[in-house]
């Protein structure tokens, strides 16, 4: 991934459309509202307690899913072994009426 991201790195295109971004008057401006509110510790507090509070919301909607994830597929694997004892007739079979094969005389 690190090999991936180093080739983007250096591709030109890619430098180019970050010079075009990081000369956008918007995202100078946008970055030195971010500089001026790193400084105030009280902000950086906040806004890491913020975090903290998302992180654990975002832990508790994973485990969340991890659980309804197993539970779904236990119930799948539970639904394909108890039919797979049975074979599925195919659209056009007809039913078998007797054992005997045809053509032989008895």
């Amino acid at each position: 991934m690190m090999r991936e991201a180093q080739k983007m790195m250096n591709d030109p295109a890619f430098q180019e459309r970050m010079k075009q971004l990081t000369d956008n008057p918007q995202f100078k401006e946008h970055m030195a509202k971010t500089n001026e509110m790193m400084k105030d510790k009280d902000k950086m507090a906040e806004m890491e307690e913020k975090m903290k509070g998302r992180l654990e919301e975002g832990k508790k909607d994973l485990e969340e899913f991890k659980k309804k994830n197993a539970e779904l597929e236990a119930e799948a694997k539970k639904k394909s072994s108890s039919s797979g004892d049975v074979k599925p007739k195919k659209k056009n079979q007809k039913p078998k009426t007797s054992s005997k094969k045809k053509g032989k005389k008895n």
